[in-house]
């Protein structure tokens, strides 16, 4: 692993010690749930229109996010029998089902692909997150619900969520050939890093009230298995069959395996599906995969 790819790593988790830290300090004047409100409802917009509207879609780049998804359904249909054979938890089922397909692939992938591939990886990327937020806001927020909702309620919050309707909104003005204004993109930036530090800020202040005695050893061992064996092991089959350069093919299997997203932290906040034994799944991966990215770049040579 080179200094750079060190760097963005450590950058990512610099901002969960903020939050560890002022939580620490401050205990109950730090209010969790108005933190979640303000970065999934208001924040989070910013983000998706600065991201989506950064560069024009090309269809030619369409074929990696494409594989990517399908990986990724092919996954949760194996993992929706097997969650409810192995977990009776209605909360645990769902986090189980889901937690493992949504991955950092923003805040952590995009860095790491420029990191590994240079900034030619970018449109790729790109449009690879806006697949994973796509899953975010429709599978994960079905269920997340799911712990403590009906479907119909489930299929409702999907439609209450304003990030959907924002990234729909984003992808017709780029598709009709919209180019914000340099002012424009100045403040949507302002607000997109600002939501990534957010999450970043908001898993730091769950993990501090996270206690040893609240982890699952068989969630954490499903979760973790899921994300760096199962899902790896099926992208590799499915990669093997598909006609796309090397590069390309590391970049699709390099934003399935990052950590778990502070996204499923959110959600699981949002809607009460255990947010602190989520948190502790969130941060399990992002431990396991330090360890990961020092052999990353020669998994991602054998494409």
């Amino acid at each position: 692993m080179n200094l750079e790819t060190l760097i963005s790593l450590l950058g990512i988790y610099l901002f969960i010690a903020v939050g560890f830290g002022a939580k620490w300090t401050f205990k109950d004047k730090i209010d969790d749930r108005t933190i979640t409100l303000l970065s999934v409802y208001f924040l989070q917009i910013f983000l998706t229109f600065w991201g989506l509207l950064k560069r024009p879609i090309d269809t030619e780049l369409l074929l990696a996010p494409s594989v990517y998804l399908a990986i990724t359904i092919i996954s949760l249909l194996l993992m929706i029998p097997l969650s409810k054979l192995l977990f009776s938890d209605t909360k645990e089922r769902s986090i189980a089902t889901v937690a493992a397909l949504i991955g950092n692939t923003g805040n952590l992938g995009i860095p790491l692909g420029i990191a590994m591939f240079g900034e030619q990886s970018v449109p790729y990327m790109t449009l690879i997150n806006l697949v994973n937020v796509f899953v975010v806001y429709t599978i994960g927020v079905y269920y997340y619900s799911r712990g403590e909702f009906s479907v119909r309620a489930s299929l409702m919050n999907i439609l209450k969520l304003p990030v959907l309707w924002a990234a729909m909104v984003a992808i017709t003005l780029n598709l009709i050939g919209y180019h914000p204004s340099e002012a424009v993109d100045k403040t949507l930036m302002m607000g997109a890093y600002a939501s990534m530090t957010m999450q970043l800020v908001l898993f730091g202040i769950y993990l501090y009230g996270t206690k040893l005695g609240e982890i699952s050893i068989r969630l954490s061992v499903w979760v973790s298995g899921t994300k760096f064996i199962l899902i790896p092991a099926l992208a590799w089959v499915v990669l093997g069959y598909v006609d796309m350069e090397s590069s390309v093919k590391g970049m699709v299997f390099l934003e399935l395996i990052v950590p778990l997203a502070v996204a499923n932290v959110n959600l699981a906040s949002l809607y009460n599906c255990a947010p602190r034994t989520m948190t502790i799944q969130v941060f399990i991966t992002s431990v396991l995969f330090l360890g990961i990215a020092f052999i990353l770049p020669l998994i991602l040579k054998t494409f």
